[in-house]
């Protein structure tokens, strides 16, 4: 944001404390957000040219450390989303040859976004493929990404010949960027008809793997049980195609989870200028995010498959009830269903003393290392108020564990910050009543009094 934008949002607040009487502490915080990630960066310390980064050169971007980097960045951000009968990972040694099947698969182009520079080394996923296994039969199956016209039965001809197929499938540039707004859910043109022709056709259950930089109604995918493997990976950019392979094969373990709601193709009918985050019982508006969304969902926000499974146990939570007392006169007052109080109400040393420690115990089930992810939600026991977040991530740490190997690891929770949430004045507010921490299937609960 430059100087000019931030002296408008200024403005703009000002106008709002006089209107909305916001407290000037959220202001405050809301403008130190909007430069930090400049101030840090130094790009209000003069010509950039000048500066530290001013002049790095290709070879610098290039170098060795930086291309692992960016193949890790992909190999953990790619997505397990269905893996039946764990038809992943294939093998290397017995995997005698391949299909690969999809209408941008030989062009590297594909996996970078349309923020991305130039790469250092161009690999489609076909040529990954390539370099695994020797007789490998390709198609593009569609003239396009958006599918207009398909060649269903060469594309069916191809796989019927193969041990396994792979189809590339979802999204482009073309169907999607900045300034290019999707104007549906579900896979472009004749996309659907192909995968489910190949799917019928083929050997073996097909892998189905999703490029896009968004959710994509696949239901049909889902519960075709002769799509056996589904991967979302984005835009994965250079390291791409090696990190699908690697993952494909078994040398890398996925762990990505989705960091958004995978939405059902009826969701467009929601008008997409109603920005209302909450749901209304009263209409029938279904609320937006994983934490307000009542509607039925394709995927869910945090969902993701690995080749091993994992157990959780929360060991210990330091606070099991916790006591705020008002600091001013006024007692907490009721708003809509649930007794809450404003957080400015509450000292800081109120809010330091009421910070939980929780310690959880991850195991890995499986034979296979593997590098997790654990996620810490936080739910409110009255979720059917539309006031009320269903839940809300609240804390993430990786681990990574070997075969039958468990760690414990632990999460500061900050009950003025984790346990609040916005009332329709914009004022943040804890309401009173019971919490539940929760890790997977493991919950603990947390009772909190005014």
């Amino acid at each position: 944001m430059d100087v000019n934008c931030g002296s408008f949002v200024t403005n703009y607040t000002r106008l709002a404390l006089e209107k909305k009487k916001l407290q000037e502490s959220d202001i405050d915080r809301a403008l130190r957000n909007i430069f930090s990630i400049r101030m840090r960066l130094g790009l209000f310390n003069g010509d950039p040219r000048k500066l530290e980064y001013g002049d790095i050169s290709p070879a610098e971007v290039c170098r060795e450390e930086h291309q692992d980097l960016a193949l890790e960045a992909a190999r953990n951000g790619i997505v397990l989303l269905k893996n039946s009968a764990r038809l992943l990972p294939l093998s290397k040694i017995k995997t005698t040859s391949l299909a690969i099947i999809g209408p941008k698969a030989n062009n590297s182009e594909l996996l970078l976004g349309n923020y991305a520079g130039i790469p250092c080394k161009s690999v489609s996923l076909l040529q990954g493929f390539q370099r695994i296994v020797k007789n490998i039969g390709y198609h593009p199956g569609c003239n396009f990404v958006n599918c207009t016209s398909a060649a269903i039965d060469e594309a069916v001809n191809i796989a019927k010949k193969a041990e396994y197929v792979v189809l590339v499938m979802g999204l482009d540039q073309r169907v999607e960027r900045e300034n290019w707004d999707r104007v549906d859910l579900g896979l472009p043109g004749q996309q659907e008809i192909l995968i489910k022709a190949v799917a019928e056709a083929a050997v073996e259950p097909v892998i189905l793997v999703l490029v896009g930089g968004g959710p994509i109604d696949i239901s049909f995918a889902k519960k075709n049980p002769k799509i056996g493997g589904i991967l979302w990976i984005g835009y994965p950019g250079e390291g791409g195609a090696a990190a699908l392979t690697q993952i494909i094969f078994g040398e890398h373990n996925p762990g990505g989870r989705l960091p958004v709601t995978w939405y059902p193709k009826e969701f467009i009918e929601v008008p997409m200028t109603d920005m209302n985050m909450r749901p209304n019982s009263t209409t029938g508006y279904p609320g937006r995010t994983y934490r307000f969304y009542k509607g039925p969902k394709v995927y869910e926000f945090g969902d993701g498959l690995s080749y091993t499974s994992y157990s959780y146990n929360i060991a210990s939570v330091s606070h099991d009830k916790l006591y705020f007392k008002n600091q001013t006169a006024d007692k907490s007052r009721k708003l809509g269903s649930l007794h809450n109080t404003a957080v400015s109400k509450f000292g800081s040393e109120v809010c330091i003393k009421a910070k939980i420690s929780v310690k959880v115990v991850v195991k890995n089930k499986g034979k296979i290392a593997g590098k997790h992810p654990v996620l810490l939600f936080l739910r409110h026991s009255k979720v059917r108020d539309d006031e009320v977040p269903r839940k809300q991530l609240i804390g993430f740490k990786s681990v990574h564990l070997g075969a039958g190997e468990k760690t414990k690891i632990k999460f500061i929770v900050s009950p003025c910050e984790h346990f609040t949430r916005a009332n329709k004045y914009g004022i943040s507010v804890i309401d009173e009543g019971k919490y539940f921490l929760v890790v997977g299937d493991e919950k603990h609960s947390v009772t909190v009094s005014i």
